[in-house]
């Protein structure tokens, strides 16, 4: 991935620091997006320490024109984008009568709205390209949600569907797609969910770093529209 310009949303802290830094590490020249201005300086400094390239850009993908803002920037600075990580998510734990309308929608439109906002914006750079890479976080949820992830695991099970679908119309235009399914990751949004949840069966940030970085080879061009799950 040496040279190759990678843009990570959700990139200040958890999965998408670790992605960050695992595509850093590759030689990559990564930019990392997320609203907290702090939390992408700390990942910055972080990949700085060991020698990589990160610039940030503050970014609220919950306003679509944020997102344009932040395809053009990166294409305007680095002259193309290699990869693209829809990886900024929320899940909200909560049973059916606590679903609330308001919540439903605040989940929808960073979990569905956003990423369907951020492919569409990076599509026709890649389409230009004739290549690229679109990996969009997903969940085990999608297919085995926790009692109270209802919302969340059904907007999950939409990425796997967006995400296969963007595959077969990508395939003759060189860009490929793929979805993440994490299962339990020692991250904010798990103990913020589940402070119980036991240690041993949880994952590390960088376990499923790995998997992103894995998936956007050469290697894995055959395997484009999967969804591909990680769990202990």
């Amino acid at each position: 991935m040496s040279e190759s310009v990678v843009i990570v949303t959700g990139g200040g802290r958890g999965i998408g620091r670790a992605i960050c830094r695992r595509f850093a590490d590759s030689g990559a020249q990564v930019v990392a997006a997320a609203r907290s201005q702090n939390e992408l300086d700390e990942t910055k400094s972080l990949i700085e320490q060991s020698g990589g390239r990160c610039e940030t850009i503050l970014t609220d993908v919950t306003q679509p024109d944020q997102i344009g803002h932040l395809i053009e920037t990166t294409v305007s600075r680095f002259g193309r984008i290699d990869v693209m990580v829809n990886n900024a998510g929320v899940a909200l734990l909560g049973n059916i009568e606590e679903l609330t309308p308001e919540l439903f929608e605040s989940m929808l439109t960073v979990n569905v709205r956003a990423m369907y906002h951020g492919c569409r914006a990076v599509w026709p750079v890649m389409k230009k390209q004739r290549e690229g890479v679109i990996i969009n976080t997903s969940s085990v949820s999608s297919v085995d949600p926790f009692p109270g992830f209802a919302g969340y695991g059904a907007s999950k099970a939409w990425v796997n569907m967006w995400t296969k679908a963007m595959a077969d119309e990508g395939k003759n235009l060189g860009i490929r797609v793929f979805a993440i399914a994490p299962g339990a990751v020692e991250t904010q949004m798990l103990r913020g969910a589940f402070p119980d949840f036991p240690e041993e069966q949880v994952l590390a940030p960088e376990d499923i770093a790995e998997m992103f970085y894995t998936v956007a080879q050469p290697s894995c061009r055959f395997s484009t529209g999967q969804t591909i799950f990680v769990k202990r």
